[in-house]
């Protein structure tokens, strides 16, 4: 499922567009910026199991089970943002136009050729193996 907004909307009001129905997992992995009490009630009730960062309180230290916790779920969102650090780092992607088709088209395009690199990189390292 593909969503794009303009920079200015919030993201944790897009929740309901970017999740999948069809996902038979039904766990929810996302940064503190989703984190609401509104946003974990509507993910409960559309059946959803929350695995959202928890927030450091302010002024004071993060207990020690929240952080563990924040650690368990860096380690499974890792394997994700590494794509998005890739795209922002060597591929220099920023995305600037008029018009949210020419972004989503620059993003697709974008996708695309990690996807190409990705597969170049795993039948290489097949081959010599």
């Amino acid at each position: 499922m593909e969503t794009g907004t303009n920079a200015a909307r919030y993201d944790g009001h897009e929740r309901s567009s970017v999740l999948d129905e069809t996902n038979s997992s039904k766990a929810v992995w996302a940064d503190t910026r989703y984190r609401s009490a509104r946003n974990e009630a509507w993910l409960k009730a559309q059946g959803y199991r929350s695995h959202i960062h928890r927030k450091k309180p302010r002024g004071k230290p993060m207990a020690k089970h929240i952080r563990r916790g924040n650690a368990t779920r860096s380690a499974i969102r890792a394997c994700v943002e590494h794509v998005f650090g890739y795209e922002k780092g060597p591929m220099a992607l920023t995305i600037r136009s008029i018009g949210q088709t020419r972004a989503k088209a620059r993003m697709t395009m974008a996708n695309l050729s990690y996807n190409f690199r990705r597969l170049i990189f795993h039948e290489r390292r097949q081959a010599t193996a």
